[in-house]
């Protein structure tokens, strides 16, 4: 099955770059255009009806955001391309959208497509692109949510409902307050940096907390804290101070 792909990339030889690849190692996908900026990237994905977008982040003028706010009906795949980009990445991960970090990667190309081919036969598919503009739209950021992979696929979560994540091995057990319990295949510093900006802090080289859910500290070497489930956490020596300053 071919895919109509279209490429939202302000640099031509970014725009060349991708192109050739896609030509070389993704011949299920076809290019039906090229655009280089946020306002002739929304006229091309109206003209063409893609079946992917592979959208820049940073461009001049606004961004990749702005496009897909502008589209409106977001019925396509996206492909992020982006430069290292702390805000892009964050965001990103929260909603664990597709993207590919420049310079192109042929093999992250080429894993990014795949998936999208497999996910496109998945009746129960989650729409990773309409989680990150949601997210990018809520004020509120307890109301924000994160995708995690399981075994079945994924679930999506609300953030302000995660008490605590655990490390384990380099597994991360998310403990929510309906009491399930969800094992993810990423490490806890891997989440540490996607929750930093939502009210989590790192306590202990094992665990990252909600400081919405702490019930009480006890003072100690360390300390510990009590959860709203009633869990105690352990509060490392070397972290006290920085989690007294989040807390207070």
């Amino acid at each position: 099955m071919r895919l109509k792909a279209i490429i939202v990339e302000d640099e031509e030889s970014g725009r060349e770059t991708l192109k050739n690849y896609l030509k070389l190692y993704c011949p299920d996908v076809e290019l039906v255009g090229m655009a280089d900026s946020v306002k002739t990237g929304v006229e091309l994905v109206h003209k063409t009806n893609p079946d992917i977008v592979f959208l820049d982040v940073e461009m001049p003028f606004g961004n990749g955001f702005d496009l897909l706010e502008q589209v409106g009906n977001v019925d396509f795949q996206v492909v992020f391309v982006t430069a290292f980009s702390n805000y892009a990445i964050k965001a990103l991960n929260l909603s664990a959208s597709y993207y590919i970090l420049k310079p192109v990667d042929i093999d992250e190309l080429v894993e990014a497509v795949n998936k999208i081919k497999l996910s496109r036969n998945d009746k129960s598919k989650i729409d990773h692109t309409q989680i990150l503009i949601d997210n990018l739209k809520i004020v509120n950021k307890n109301l924000k949510k994160l995708t995690l992979p399981v075994l079945e696929g994924f679930e999506v979560v609300n953030i302000g409902d995660i008490i605590r994540c655990e490390a384990q091995d380099n597994f991360t057990k998310f403990h929510l307050v309906n009491g399930k319990k969800l094992l993810i295949c990423r490490t806890l510093k891997f989440y540490e940096e996607c929750l930093v900006e939502y009210d989590f802090v790192r306590v202990h080289k094992s665990h990252l907390i909600n400081i919405n859910f702490v019930k009480k500290y006890t003072k100690g070497k360390g300390g510990f804290v009590t959860m709203e489930d009633n869990t105690e956490v352990d509060v490392s020596p070397t972290k006290k101070e920085e989690f007294l300053e989040k807390f207070m």
